[in-house]
């Protein structure tokens, strides 16, 4: 059995973290292999969303497999750093809108794959939490970041600082996570999500994703131009003559994706 499972239904490819006995705590073999299964999608036309998930009852993902660190000389941890780098790299790289899907807890790197998403349905037992001053290191997956740029920089000190947990009522009101809905919901939740995200013209939605997240720490009018140059790409796709089609014909449109 892979540590690492992925499907594809319609155009939303799921990749799921495997490792249940281990409460899906990730190993650097697998970082290595979710890496590779994300640029595998990334590449993909016919996928225009990916939904990030994790197989077992209690845990979405609770950070590094610290029996394999625990194993590690120096050197080790620093290759085990190459792996783990590679993955949050790969997932934040995916032009396609990114959805985590999370129950139970999400600690450590666990917290920070749902934080490299785009969006995050939680199950309302979700518990999110950076635990690693704790043990003489930092969020090294982009938490330190990533947090800053979702809540603001006191609220995401305060987290990382006292390794406090929050729930995902807290987390949504702190606008880290979208939707909140029961344990028996959370698939047919994010499936929904990621049903909506569908309906538009995959061109417009990537283009729209990348705007904003390239944009965000840019100068007003730089991140304005760079949303005309955007807008002038989805104006020249097959999926605007499609859009605009349909809307005239009363139809539903077929997006090419080009």
């Amino acid at each position: 059995m892979s540590s690492i499972e992925a499907a594809i239904d319609g155009h939303v490819a799921t990749i799921t973290l495997n490792r249940p006995e281990a409460l899906n705590a990730i190993s650097g073999e697998m970082a290595d292999l979710l890496a590779g299964t994300l640029l595998q999608a990334a590449a993909r036309a016919d996928v225009w969303v990916a939904v990030l998930a994790a197989a077992g009852p209690k845990a979405f993902c609770v950070g590094a497999d610290l029996k394999e660190r625990n194993r590690l000389d120096d050197s080790g941890w620093l290759r085990n750093r190459i792996l783990m780098r590679g993955m949050f790299d790969s997932l934040r790289a995916v032009p396609q809108p990114t959805i985590a899907s999370v129950f139970g807890h999400a600690l450590g790197g666990g917290f920070e794959l749902a934080l490299s998403c785009d969006l995050i349905v939680a199950s309302e037992d979700a518990m999110f939490g950076l635990p690693e001053v704790r043990v003489g290191i930092l969020p090294g997956g982009g938490g330190t970041q990533l947090l800053a740029r979702k809540i603001g920089v006191a609220r995401a000190k305060e987290l990382v600082l006292t390794a406090r947990r929050i729930t995902a009522p807290e987390a949504h009101r702190m606008g880290l996570v979208g939707r909140v809905v029961p344990r028996a919901d959370l698939a047919a939740a994010t499936d929904d999500l990621a049903a909506e995200i569908c309906r538009g013209a995959p061109v417009s939605v990537r283009e729209s994703k990348r705007v904003i997240d390239r944009g965000f720490d840019l100068p007003l009018d730089d991140a304005l131009e760079l949303e005309d140059l955007a807008w002038r790409r989805t104006v020249a796709s097959e999926d605007r003559r499609e859009g605009i089609a349909a809307f005239n014909e009363k139809r539903g449109p077929e997006w090419k994706g080009r």
